[in-house]
């Protein structure tokens, strides 16, 4: 009970609840949805859940590359996952040249599917000699679907 802890007694300071259960997905931003009449739809009894009909997970939720060697080009495959019923469409905001990272993917509607987002990272040292020799990237990538943006976090050093 959110009233009383596990003695029975009543609670001193309020329960948080974890973001799934409040109907949010950690790193994403709700967009203000309006009713599009094209988009497929499914009105079904049985779904009445408080699930989005569409919604995207990203497998894994974060990508963290290690440490890499300046100069080079390193790549990784992220899983774009439509767990929702209906059909939905995503595209994908490109990181600005001076992360050194690019999104490769194929646009279109993700209908039960999942799509592979290709992240490739050229690793260069942008800052000054005083780092170091070792500087962090650290950038979130946007994936802007009808619902909601995903955001993707990717971590680097490079050496």
């Amino acid at each position: 009970s959110l009233l009383v802890n596990a003695a029975g007694q009543p609670r001193k300071e309020k329960v948080k609840l974890p973001s799934s259960l409040q109907g949010r997905k950690p790193n994403s931003i709700p967009n203000k949805k309006t009713e599009d009449p094209v988009a497929g739809k499914v009105n079904t009894s049985s779904l009445a859940t408080r699930q989005h009909l569409t919604s995207f997970h990203l497998i894994p939720p974060r990508v963290i590359l290690g440490v890499l060697k300046e100069g080079c080009t390193y790549a990784t495959t992220v899983i774009l996952k439509n767990v929702g019923v209906n059909f939905s469409r995503f595209r994908v905001k490109q990181p600005p040249p001076h992360t050194g990272l690019r999104v490769m993917y194929t646009p279109g509607p993700v209908a039960g599917l999942q799509v592979e987002l290709e992240i490739e990272i050229f690793a260069m040292v942008i800052g000054g000699e005083d780092t170091g020799g070792l500087e962090e990237i650290s950038h979130d990538i946007e994936i802007l679907t009808e619902t909601e943006t995903l955001l993707l976090p990717v971590r680097a050093n490079i050496l």
